[in-house]
């Protein structure tokens, strides 16, 4: 729904353990190959604290909002966008995962609710989750501790990175500084060098 798309967005809870390859979850799947999945956007990560920030904003949906529901491959209490940074290394189970772009959430999450606004909401509050690209493949579970193993640059966490994209202006200097965060995805780092040359052509002075 609506209008019939294909769509990975549909999630259940899987008892076990679950094998993880350099694609993501096997056995999870994604509908438009075009802008979701492959090696950079491997596995999904979705704070718990993210879902009753949501109910407080949208009680009608408050009884949907469980873990899975907004499309995430793992989710667990303690990790935010305030406190993971860009490359952070995490071993869960067998498996080492790095951080290597927030979320940018699309039209499908309301799609998914059958609503409008869940989207820009999610946006507004910060908490979009972020994209681990696999490391080392391996088996995890739930329950399994998540384990930060290293952490390159503690200066870059995805909140700031997310201020910074979100703001009407932001400072070019702090664009280009975020474009060469260490593990950054090529096309964050690009859109962020692009965004920066435009306003250094476009900033006028009194």
């Amino acid at each position: 729904p609506r209008e019939g798309q294909r769509t990975g967005i549909y999630k259940e809870p899987v008892v076990g353990r679950v094998r993880v390859d350099a694609a993501g979850l096997v056995g999870d799947h994604q509908g438009d190959r075009r802008v979701h999945g492959g090696p950079e956007k491997a596995v999904h990560y979705l704070p718990a604290e993210t879902y009753p920030l949501l109910a407080i904003r949208r009680p009608d949906l408050a009884v949907d909002f469980v873990p899975g529901s907004l499309g995430e491959n793992l989710s667990g209490h303690g990790l935010t966008e305030d406190n993971v940074c860009l490359g952070d290394r995490y071993r869960i189970g067998t498996v080492v995962l790095e951080v290597s772009q927030p979320r940018r959430p699309c039209w499908k999450i309301d799609h998914r609710f059958d609503t409008d606004g869940l989207v820009p909401l999610i946006n507004e509050l910060g908490r979009p989750g972020w994209y681990f690209r696999v490391l080392t493949p391996g088996e995890l579970a739930a329950g399994d501790t998540i384990e930060l193993v290293a952490r390159p640059a503690p200066e870059f966490t995805l909140s700031r990175l997310l201020a910074s994209f979100a703001s009407h202006r932001p400072a070019q200097d702090e664009l280009l500084l975020l474009a060469g965060a260490p593990a950054l995805n090529h096309d964050w780092a690009e859109r962020l060098r692009r965004r920066a040359a435009w306003l250094g052509s476009n900033t006028t002075t009194d």
